[in-house]
């Protein structure tokens, strides 16, 4: 019997350890993990480095109030910033205490102008952006909000592609348009480039800030190290999580000088949020997965991967209807539920995971090898030529 709460429908399986690619269950299964914690284990299971890189810290400081100056902090912080459009770091724990963040320090930035009617955000209708109570509200999912109310007022929406309603919704009152560069748990859809740059222009023209959310597709997750790096545009927001800890929970929100400038002291915290061991974690994966040769192995590789699944997409077209993604960050969406096709791979020890419009979601680790790629291929044939 277990003790934990039922708000996670949990396989029937455990794991006792990992190693890169691989993860090993309890019974001393091998399997091929191509979920890494839901693009978290940037780096695959146990890199040596970041056990190093944790192992020393651990023995000289894990936590002091942010009352105080971290130096671990200030680094990352640099690295980033030198690295990036961002002029400013705020450290949090997650993603969605990172979107959190994010919508705060837009409205927070208009009311220090002398604008606080500039308090709304625009949507994408069933995005993600996190579970707490504000952010599945800007999500915009009936699915996530119900039974959480009263609605937490403040947010619009709009459908993924419908730039007319985009345009019309944006009023006086829009503080903010947030969304996902490529959504992840909307089915990893990609927002084009050309709607990104015509995106930025608006927002310019009518003084609305661009949040772009990349806890998922950033931080080299597309052979980029932000998603949006491609389109040439610059945000004003983004908050990032998952993959810059490599497996740690860290999150971030980097903005520019403009709207940092409403984030005064006491205008928000956060307990834990870039305590000494979390950033040394954070200074190693990113020195990492920073370096040129390792975001271009990253293209080069899941390019090759994402071809070859178009060749199985065109084997099987009965069953797969479209690959989608960029870089690692890959969706299959099949013709028909893909519940059992995702139990299919995990009994042929490949493990991935849904997303919505029937996709099944691959997230391999940033490093993963060409032949644990050829072994995911190998795998995902054989389901379809027996599915």
């Amino acid at each position: 019997m277990s003790f934990l709460t039922k708000n996670y429908n949990r396989k029937k399986i455990a794991f006792i350890k990992g190693r890169g690619s691989f993860l090993y269950s309890t019974k001393g299964e091998k399997y091929l993990d191509f979920v890494q914690g839901i693009a978290v284990n940037s780096l695959g299971h146990s890199h040596p480095q970041l056990i190093k890189t944790l192992n020393i810290q651990s023995k000289k400081i894990w936590h002091v109030s942010n009352a105080f100056i971290i130096p671990e902090g200030e680094k990352l912080a640099k690295k980033i910033v030198k690295n990036t459009f961002a002029d400013y770091v705020m450290f949090q724990n997650s993603g969605a205490e990172a979107t959190e963040a994010a919508i705060k320090i837009a409205r927070r930035y208009f009311y220090s102008i002398g604008k606080p009617y500039k308090n709304r955000v625009l949507c994408i209708k069933n995005s993600f952006h996190g579970r707490t109570i504000a952010a599945i509200y800007a999500s915009g999912s009936e699915k996530m909000t119900k039974g959480f109310g009263p609605k937490v007022n403040g947010f619009d929406h709009f459908k993924f592609g419908d730039h007319k309603a985009l345009k019309k919704l944006i009023n006086k009152n829009t503080a903010a348009v947030m969304i996902e560069t490529i959504m992840g748990e909307g089915g990893i859809k990609v927002i084009p480039d050309w709607c990104l740059k015509g995106l930025k222009k608006i927002c310019d023209k009518k003084n609305v800030l661009l949040i772009l959310d990349e806890v998922q597709c950033g931080i080299g997750r597309t052979g980029d190290f932000f998603a949006f790096e491609k389109s040439k545009v610059k945000p004003d927001i983004v908050p990032i999580a998952k993959g810059i800890g490599g497996g740690f929970p860290i999150g971030a929100v980097l903005m520019n000088k403009k709207v940092a400038s409403g984030m005064t002291a006491g205008t928000h915290g956060s307990t834990f949020g870039g305590n000494p061991l979390a950033m040394q974690v954070g200074n190693a994966v990113f020195d990492i997965i920073s370096k040129k040769t390792f975001l271009r192995n990253i293209k080069r590789n899941s390019k090759y991967f994402l071809s070859q699944l178009n060749v199985i997409k065109k084997k099987y077209p009965k069953i797969i209807k479209e690959v989608r993604g960029r870089g690692f960050l890959i969706g299959l969406q099949l013709q028909n539920d893909q519940t059992n096709f995702i139990k299919k791979l995990m009994d042929d020890k490949l493990l991935t995971i849904k997303a919505a419009e029937n996709v099944v979601r691959i997230l391999p680790p940033l490093n993963v090898k060409k032949s644990e790629l050829d072994l995911a291929l190998k795998i995902i044939e054989k389901v379809c030529s027996k599915y």
